[in-house]
């Protein structure tokens, strides 16, 4: 497969595709013999891979420490260090969603209570400093 379809394939730029490869985000990709990259499966698995970790927010500088460390593939250690990287990704995807799923539970309960509070306001039962306190809600 050429850049241009492995590009679209990922809704990628293949200047993104190029700067990848360069920095080592990705592992080398083969070159047939007019120069032109040629992508296989391989490659494809590691461009997914770059893709949705650096969407969840993954550093470009630790891909760029997976790439290498799964080039080497020479010791136990290696292995570990690279699954300590993914570990760690997790750990921190977690962290984001549990705080995500706690705004969008105050979402939910402010366009759920978003009527009443308005009327309140309306009839004078509520004031700027006679409100509940949001942070308070769930306790």
């Amino acid at each position: 497969m050429n850049i241009k379809k492995a590009a679209e394939m990922f809704a990628l730029s293949t200047d993104t595709l190029r700067y990848y490869e360069r920095v080592g985000v990705i592992p080398p990709v083969h070159r047939n013999s007019s120069g032109y990259r040629e992508y296989n499966t391989n490659d494809l698995n590691w461009i997914y891979l770059a893709k949705n970790l650096r969407n969840a927010g993954l550093s470009v500088e630790s891909l760029i420490e997976f790439a290498q460390l799964a080039q080497l593939r020479e010791t136990q250690n290696v292995e570990a260090a690279q699954k300590q990287i993914l570990y760690d990704q997790l750990e921190e995807l977690d962290k984001k969603l549990a705080e995500m799923q706690e705004v969008r539970a105050l979402l939910v309960y402010k366009i759920d209570t978003y009527d009443d509070h308005i009327a309140k306001f309306k009839a004078g039962e509520s004031t700027p400093d006679k409100v509940e306190k949001l942070w308070e809600r769930n306790k």
